[in-house]
């Protein structure tokens, strides 16, 4: 099976390349911006028919999409994220390889959700960020494409690699800074936020198994479980060593100051995923159990200097 794919330098983008290769039966082209990639093309100003040209060369029969931001102004969001999507199903619209296309949304799409609930792929999309509305916009692209195609929305992934930006990438620097430098207290806003954390691995083992399903439409995937950061945070100092007071600080930002989200997601307090269909339409369910995760977080920022 000779696959495309795209958005291979990214955090899940890498994991799915060690996935993929890891099968014998698997031809990858990596097609990306950085210098690394297989074939160097830019999918936010790159045209759908310099892609389709390359897709009738190549001929792949499965194309995921890895590709696009987290971060960044609407602008932006909307040029990584939505435009480039776009390019995605126009070029395989053009082409005459017949691909099946995995792409990969995730779960800020959906917005906010009732504490305690489980979000199931029925859920009507109400995103509360320009990131969700960005990443909302390009699977119903998909969706609505006619392609042979599957949208898996990926909730809180988490494990090596995560990028120091991220709220989990932030929380292990904090950690480190603190025990660098003999602190005893860690001091951290927005603990009571819950989230489905799956880890990045086994969403690359999702991504592996959609491309070889034939399941359509959107499939979550997440551990099924909503986590709160009190919790995370717990952990990660058990695997770190920290024995230092964790001081939650106050949440409301002073008189007069920027009302700024502990988690930027736009999904609110909670969230937590129905992965049934991943189970009964994919074969799949996540492997790798959180403190596992946060182990491999730490380690690298550990080695951060």
């Amino acid at each position: 099976m000779r696959v495309l794919l795209i958005g291979a330098n990214g955090y899940l983008g890498r994991h799915v390349a060690d996935r993929l290769l890891a099968d014998p039966a698997v031809q990858l082209t990596a097609l990306g911006r950085g210098d690394d990639a297989d074939v160097r093309f830019d999918l936010s100003t790159g045209s759908p028919g310099a892609l389709t040209r390359f897709l009738d060369a190549v001929h792949p029969g499965v194309v995921v999409n890895c590709a696009g931001a987290t971060r960044g102004g609407a602008r932006d969001l909307i040029r990584h994220n939505t435009v480039a999507t776009a390019t995605v199903c126009e070029s395989l619209r053009r082409s005459g390889c017949g691909a099946r296309l995995v792409h990969l949304g995730c779960a800020a799409e959906y917005g906010p959700s009732p504490a305690g609930s489980s979000t199931g792929e029925d859920a009507v999309p109400r995103p509360g960020s320009p990131y969700g509305v960005s990443k909302l916009a390009a699977s119903e692209l998909v969706l609505g494409s006619g392609l042979d195609a599957i949208v898996l929305r990926v909730f809180s992934p988490v494990g090596p690699g995560t990028p120091t930006g991220s709220p989990l990438g932030r929380l292990a620097e904090a950690m480190r800074r603190v025990m660098q430098q003999g602190e005893g207290e860690l001091r951290l806003a927005g603990l009571s936020v819950q989230r489905d954390f799956v880890d990045v691995r086994d969403v690359a083992r999702a991504v592996h198994a959609a491309a070889l399903s034939a399941a359509q439409g959107v499939v979550n995937i997440g551990s099924g479980r909503a986590v709160r950061l009190r919790e995370v945070v717990s952990v990660l100092g058990r695997v770190a060593g920290h024995n230092g007071a964790v001081h939650e600080m106050d949440e409301q930002p002073p008189a007069g100051g920027p009302q700024v989200p502990p988690y930027p997601d736009g999904c609110g307090p909670w969230q937590q995923a129905d992965v049934r269909s991943a189970r009964d339409r994919l074969g799949w369910r996540p492997r790798i159990g959180l403190e596992e995760s946060l182990a491999d977080i730490w380690m690298e920022a550990a080695c951060r200097i």
